[in-house]
């Protein structure tokens, strides 16, 4: 080992001082010995003792001076790895497989094992294997978060290379191993974590509380016990938030701002907002239980910007039929509640101002785009007709963007074709719809809040103007920026909703026959013959198409069934599996059938005959993907079930696409989000 040691740097300058002296000192005998014979020999002699003695000192020396190195590098080692030993901060040296070769005492006693441990590091925390730690490649530095006797640590490693410490040696040069060590650090960040997580706890959440029905169930208390229902229901709400060291303010008749902190808010998730079916019982001989919808905005960079979330989840819930809660954050949404059914209003005021803005957003216009979602269906072509007649009525040019005719849709759409009273251009594809768009162009969406299942979702960014027309429940994607919106859940159809708007939108506006029946025909399909969702103001919307035109009988026989259609329905209904003993799943082959998932859908509907069903799905597989058609009558919200599955709709009436599963994969996850739903009290 000796001889790979050699002394280098500024010790070994100054130990071959005296040999450098030595050399300048023959240099001077020689200038001497030509200057003067005498003098250089005395020069000479002088220096040749003093080769001699230097030269002697110098071997001799050298041992001592590198053993009194050593052992001060070894006394300085000592005091480093006394250091260290002492180190309140636990740490360790592990080898290039991760085994543990030298601790010290914090270590030791963090682990609770001796001096000495030389098991592998994985033994201790499992979180922690050789492929997470440093190699020789390129990870030489990384730090985990772990958890080890409920105590939170961050274990930071770094890669020690031997043979980069014996290059930059001052003092020795040595042939290094070429191989590493690995130092880990734990640091215990408990203490910490439990001061931000209480910090975090106590940050302000904004929450509004909105009563759904408060007019209508008002209207059937006797006037005497009016205020002592509204009393009651203010004391139920300030109660319970107080409970929550909360504060609740009264904004108006029937709407509160809430305060809380946000573990208030975790508080309500975990009983799952049962202030919604608390107040519930507040009953005082009112014929109609009292709702509400919470919206509640929490993690965001200001109090400003909770208030923000909190306005957009109100909205949220209002819009998904209310009667539920919706909690917002920057990076999620939630949603509780929603087991009822929404209330309909019985007036038109609503309707009546979102026709007097539609009237002026199109009168500034030149032209008018409309388009519903994709593969349309009876509604969707129905309301989108009932909007070009509008356009017509207030004398700008119309179209109605349709790529795919879908069978359910081609009796309609026959209706225009080679019609001398509807121009050439009524149905455009997205291309044609894209080609004519431009500033001065207004796009009105119908039956439809989600811009990616839209016709054609680039023209939402191609027109400045959106107005956007839908009875369905709101979710988590809508289209934003929008002119006008008029969403109401509790509308039976785009269709009956259209039907509304023309009633307001022109005096005495008069409506062609086959324009009557696509309207018609829109309400019925989505009512299932008027039997679901069917309101007085569906009736309403349905006596006003018939007034103008719409004939039952013949709208009867545009939506006749094949005889492939109807056998496979009934396959369908026969070979369904009732699952939890109120679920009825069953699968809609496609063979012979021009739209399958039409037919899915009918036979949902069929199962709900079933007594004891509680909600229905089937399942169809169609270009390449799995549809779900599911319906309900009123015990069971199909429309979160769907939401779960990346879907959405109503209350009763929902559906959903699943890509890259087969059906069998597909039963066994919905079988799932039910079992879980079924589990939380979800459904």
């Amino acid at each position: 080992m000796k001889k790979h040691i050699r002394l280098k740097g500024r010790i070994k300058t100054y130990l071959n001082f005296t040999i450098y002296l030595g050399i300048l000192l023959c240099v001077v005998s020689v200038a001497a010995s030509l200057a003067d014979a005498t003098a250089g020999v005395i020069v000479a002699t002088f220096t040749l003792f003093y080769f001699a003695i230097t030269l002697s000192l110098y071997y001799y020396n050298k041992p001592l001076i590198m053993n009194e190195l050593i052992s001060f590098a070894t006394e300085y080692g000592q005091i480093q790895r006394r250091l260290l030993r002492d180190l309140e901060v636990p740490y360790a040296l592990l080898d290039d497989t991760g085994k543990v070769i030298w601790t010290n005492i914090a270590f030791e006693s963090m682990v609770h094992q001796s001096k000495g441990y030389n098991k592998s590091i994985t033994s201790l925390f499992p979180a922690i294997t050789r492929e997470k730690m440093p190699d020789d490649l390129e990870l030489e530095e990384c730090q985990y978060n772990i958890t080890y006797e409920n105590r939170e640590y961050v274990a930071k490693f770094k890669r020690i290379s031997l043979k980069e410490m014996a290059e930059h040696s001052d003092m020795i040069d040595a042939d290094g191993y070429d191989g590493y060590l690995i130092a880990v650090h734990f640091f215990d960040e408990t203490a910490l974590k439990i001061a931000l997580r209480e910090l975090d706890d106590q940050s302000l959440a904004v929450g509004m509380i909105y009563l759904d029905n408060y007019e209508e169930a008002l209207e059937g208390v006797e006037e005497v016990r009016r205020s002592l229902l509204i009393a009651l229901i203010d004391r139920k709400v300030n109660k319970y938030v107080s409970g929550l060291d909360g504060i609740a303010k009264k904004l108006e008749k029937d709407k509160y701002l809430v305060i809380l902190r946000k573990k208030s808010v975790a508080q309500l998730q975990e009983v799952r907002f049962d202030l919604l079916e608390d107040v519930k019982t507040v009953n005082i001989g009112n014929e109609m239980a009292v709702t509400m919808s919470i919206g509640i905005g929490l993690d965001g960079l200001s109090y400003a910007q909770n208030y923000e979330f909190a306005r957009n989840a109100i909205d949220l819930a209002l819009g998904r039929g209310g009667d539920q809660a919706v909690v917002k954050t920057p990076e999620s949404t939630t949603y509780y509640g929603g087991k009822s059914q929404q209330v309909e209003k019985n007036t038109r005021v609503k309707a009546r101002v979102k026709a007097h803005a539609l009237r002026e957003i199109i009168t500034a216009k030149d032209k008018v785009i409309v388009m519903g979602h994709r593969m349309p269906d009876v509604d969707s072509f129905g309301a989108a007709v009932g909007i070009y007649r509008v356009a017509q009525a207030l004398g700008r040019k119309a179209h109605i963007v349709l790529n795919e005719v879908t069978t359910s849709v081609q009796p309609l759409a026959d209706l225009f074709k080679n019609n001398p009273d509807y121009d050439s251009d009524m149905i455009v594809s997205s291309q044609q719809a894209i080609d004519l768009a431009g500033n001065n162009v207004v796009l009105v969406v119908v039956d439809v809040n989600k811009p990616s299942i839209t016709e054609c979702p680039e023209l939402l960014r191609v027109c400045k103007s959106v107005v956007v027309l839908d009875h369905h429940r709101q979710g988590t994607e809508t289209i934003e920026n929008a002119t006008l919106s008029y969403v109401e859940p509790y509308a039976s159809s785009a269709s009956e909703m259209v039907s509304e708007i023309l009633q307001y939108t022109y005096d005495n506006i008069k409506i062609r026959a086959e324009e009557a029946d696509c309207l018609y025909s829109g309400i019925m399909i989505d009512t299932n013959n008027f039997m679901s969702k069917a309101g007085v103001r569906t009736f309403e919307a349905a006596a006003f198409l018939r007034r103008n035109g719409a004939d039952v009988t013949r709208v009867r026989k545009l939506f006749r069934e094949g005889a492939a259609e109807y056998k496979a329905k009934a396959d369908a209904v026969s070979q369904a599996e009732i699952y939890k003993q109120c679920f009825a799943i069953s699968v809609c082959t496609n063979e012979d059938i021009q739209s399958p998932t039409i037919v899915g859908a009918q036979a949902a509907n069929e199962l709900l005959n079933i007594r004891g069903i509680k909600a229905s799905f089937v399942l169809t597989d169609y270009q390449g993907k799995i549809y779900i058609s599911a319906r309900s009558i009123d015990e069971v919200n199909v429309q979160i079930i769907m939401e779960r599955m990346g879907g959405g709709g109503h209350m009763s009436i929902a559906a959903c696409q699943m890509e890259g599963t087969g059906l069998i994969e597909a039963i066994g996850v919905l079988k799932h989000v039910i079992d879980t739903m079924l589990e939380n009290g979800e459904i």
